[in-house]
């Protein structure tokens, strides 16, 4: 039931990215967004998934390995889509 409870909440902080990634990319613009911001977020996110990896602790290990990609997503549109 635990294990449940974290999936759960792992899953709706990460959708909760979803979509800010298909607005980005739709629009090719990602001015508004904060590039040491996501810079900082994406490094915190590594770190809980290392955390989550060592600990071996599936929700912490799903929910940063999702979260992480959609934000280096994020990151990436920041670096290319300059404008």
């Amino acid at each position: 039931m635990i294990q449940l409870l974290g999936l759960l909440a792992g899953g709706c902080t990460t959708i909760a990215f979803l979509p800010q990634v298909i607005k980005t990319w739709k629009s090719r613009s990602a001015k508004d967004l904060s590039l040491s911001m996501f810079s900082i977020f994406c490094i915190g996110v590594m770190l809980w998934l290392i955390y989550g990896i060592i600990v071996q602790d599936i929700p912490v290990i799903a929910a940063n390995m999702l979260t992480l990609m959609l934000a280096s997503t994020l990151l990436y549109f920041k670096l290319r889509f300059k404008e």
